[in-house]
């Protein structure tokens, strides 16, 4: 009797960290603590002030992210300005996308709109050229910070223009992830993770609220929601948890990112969330 054919499942997920917190170290230092804390993935920013900056990223990128592989950490994407070098490098050295932000200035939002499609207009043959995408990610305050905003700006552009979905800047502008992850469409590129909420200031400063990011059980994201959601979609990509917690140092920063991965774990395990 022939056994039946089993039917492969999906691929394991990626599990990605923002390495800004420990943005200066070098690879070699930076791929165990990241290993430690049970990632297997990085988004490394490429930043002045930084170890990888802008001027000297076409050199030392490839060795960067091949050092981090030796560690068993892939880089899924960096966070920078998306230069013709920049592509460059990231096409040398094997990673696919660039994130950014989509800044409103002062001349105001439709003005800025339509700057941001011109400069992207002039980028899409560069992506094509490298086989780099640019992820946007919605941004609460002076940003596109919403995604139907995101998908406005890029809907007419090459597929190169991806949606960094962020569930922290998606409950600030007040939306649905059961929503605003549906209308990425075959535009979502990246999701990330992490949690915020408005804190009161004070009643004598003009902005009496500020945002504040901490656990990620704590804030207005739904994460159990989420991964539900994720897990309808269809979604299958790396999932990259931000480390961004507010007022915490480094080493904080390390247990907590440690904390929120091994719950939200929990919630995708096997393919299915737990509530």
């Amino acid at each position: 009797m022939m056994s039946p054919k089993s039917t492969p499942g999906p691929a394991a997920r990626t599990w990605a960290i923002f390495s800004k917190p420990w943005a200066g170290l070098a690879a070699d230092e930076l791929g165990p603590l990241i290993t430690g804390m049970g990632f297997d993935a990085a988004e490394v920013p490429v930043r002045d002030g930084a170890y990888l900056r802008p001027d000297t990223t076409g050199a030392r990128l490839a060795d960067f992210v091949h050092r981090l592989a030796g560690h068993g950490v892939q880089v899924i994407s960096i966070a920078s300005e998306p230069t013709e070098p920049m592509l460059a490098a990231c096409a040398e050295a094997g990673v696919p996308m660039i994130r950014i932000m989509a800044p409103i200035g002062a001349q105001g939002y439709r003005a800025s709109v339509d700057r941001l499609r011109t400069r992207f207009d002039a980028l899409a043959p560069l992506c094509s050229r490298y086989g780099v995408e640019i992820g946007i990610q919605p941004h609460h305050g002076a940003f596109v910070s919403t995604v139907l905003g995101v998908h406005e700006l890029i809907k007419d552009l090459a597929p190169q223009f991806r949606i960094v979905w962020d569930a922290a800047h998606d409950a600030l502008a007040g939306e649905n992830p059961a929503y605003t992850l549906e209308q990425c469409g075959d535009r979502l590129g990246l999701v990330n993770l992490k949690n915020a909420e408005y804190r009161r200031v004070s009643d004598d400063s003009p902005f009496r609220y500020r945002s504040w990011f901490d656990a990620g059980d704590q804030g207005l994201a739904d994460w159990p929601l989420i991964m539900d959601v994720l897990r309808r979609i269809s979604y299958h990509g790396p999932i990259c948890l931000t480390a961004q917690y507010t007022d915490r140092t480094p080493e904080q920063t390390a247990v907590q990112a440690t904390t929120d991965l091994a719950w939200v774990r929990s919630l995708d395990r096997d393919g299915v969330s737990a509530r």
